[in-house]
């Protein structure tokens, strides 16, 4: 979810009409996202948020894609889509609404509020949660009163660096790159500014002595990741063990809130990163019996060619991050080998203490906290104030869809 930089004073005409949203409105919405910046789907992987959603097929009819705004003349000036998606918890089923690409025209912003509202109090559902909170959009969900998360830091990124002499020439070179200090060597301190100035005509030779000192860094920080005993091996797409996986991660974790993960539903939720060769599915093996997984998801940036591999998801069925650290041992490996320049982690097991708060050499800051949610359930509201009852990731919400 994001929203636009400020609320301007200039005030349409006349108040525009609010309705549900169609399929047919796809081109204005498209349209609409990206004047301002936002990524807007394909016309195929934008139906097949819903369309191909297992749990919007079971609701039909009950549940609108979203709501839009349309001025005087039928023009559609803000949207908000509505994904559902099914959690359990204590053997029953919750109905979860994620926000995708909250967004309006200038002189419409003050209004736009009301495309949260229909949004957050839908009366058929459970839980309002959203992973993809920008830093102008805080204010307005925390108005209705949506909370942070209480697990994990969902405003930082813990990153490992595959690819040392690619990653700082990208960065140095990257045009209006706002070079912020990446890692921490107490030394350059009062470096910072200069090496900014520099960046346009020594990109090239600047990445050599970078390069170098953070994998000097890195080396006697001795922060490697342990390979491990289990097998690992990686799937080209979900098979029939994921189902029987599911069933037991379910079985094995009744009081935890967990975003469901048949194969169905994984196959519908990675689909288009799978059919573009983005995903790494990376599994942990005891014979035919899948005993954890990892999921990736590769990204590219078409200007700088900067290349980046993401942590998506984690399931065990093993309590504790065990599985965990040979599944990244083999991704780091893979990365490196294919000149990635750095595997990033959102979120979870970044708390003092956890795994990856001591794994992953360097982090850098986002803009805000970006994982909310709100409920209308008394009952479920107490069960959710529990740290116990979390376990999150960039699986939820709208954040890898």
């Amino acid at each position: 979810m994001k929203a636009l930089p400020q609320v301007s004073r200039t005030k349409p005409k006349r108040a525009p009409k609010l309705r549900e949203a169609r399929l047919e409105d796809y081109e204005q919405i498209a349209a609409l996202e990206s004047r301002f910046g936002l990524t807007a789907k394909p016309y195929n992987e934008w139906v097949h948020l819903w369309q191909g959603n297992p749990v919007y097929r079971e609701l039909k009819t009950d549940w609108p894609i979203g709501w839009v705004f349309e001025d005087q003349d039928g023009k559609i000036v803000g949207s908000v889509g509505n994904i559902p998606l099914l959690y359990e918890l204590d053997g029953r089923r919750i109905l979860v609404a994620s926000s995708r690409s909250w967004v309006a025209d200038v002189e419409y912003r003050s209004v736009s509020l009301l495309l949260l509202d229909n949004l957050i109090r839908q009366r058929q559902v459970d839980l309002f949660l959203s992973n993809t909170v920008g830093d102008k959009a805080v204010a307005a969900i925390t108005a209705y009163g949506c909370s942070p998360i209480s697990v994990g830091i969902w405003d930082e990124v813990a990153y490992w660096i595959t690819n040392y002499r690619g990653f700082f020439q990208s960065i140095v070179a990257m045009k209006n790159y706002r070079l912020t200090r990446p890692f921490a060597f107490p030394s350059w301190e009062g470096s910072w500014t200069r090496l900014k100035a520099l960046r346009a005509r020594l990109s090239k030779p600047l990445s050599y002595p970078l390069s170098a000192a953070a994998f000097l860094k890195d080396r006697l920080a001795k922060t490697s990741v342990r390979e491990g005993e289990v097998e690992v091996k990686l799937c080209t797409d979900f098979d029939d063990r994921f189902d029987s996986f599911w069933e037991e991660v379910k079985r094995n974790n009744r009081h935890v809130l967990l975003a469901v993960r048949t194969r169905e539903v994984l196959e519908w939720h990675f689909k288009y990163a799978l059919l573009g060769n983005r995903l790494w599915i990376v599994t942990a093996v005891d014979g035919p019996r899948l005993v954890a997984y990892a999921i990736f998801e590769k990204s590219v940036n078409p200007r700088s060619g900067f290349k980046q591999v993401n942590l998506v998801d984690y399931l065990s069925l093993e309590d504790g991050t065990s599985m965990l650290e040979p599944l990244l041992a083999w991704t780091l490996r893979r990365c490196r080998s294919e000149g990635v320049h750095v595997l990033e982690h959102t979120g979870r097991w970044m708390e003092k203490g956890e795994f990856i708060e001591t794994a992953a050499p360097y982090r850098r800051k986002l803009g805000t906290w970006s994982y909310f949610y709100h409920t209308n359930n008394p009952e479920l509201r107490v069960l959710l104030n529990s740290r116990q009852v979390w376990t999150p990731s960039l699986f939820d919400g709208d954040a890898t869809l």
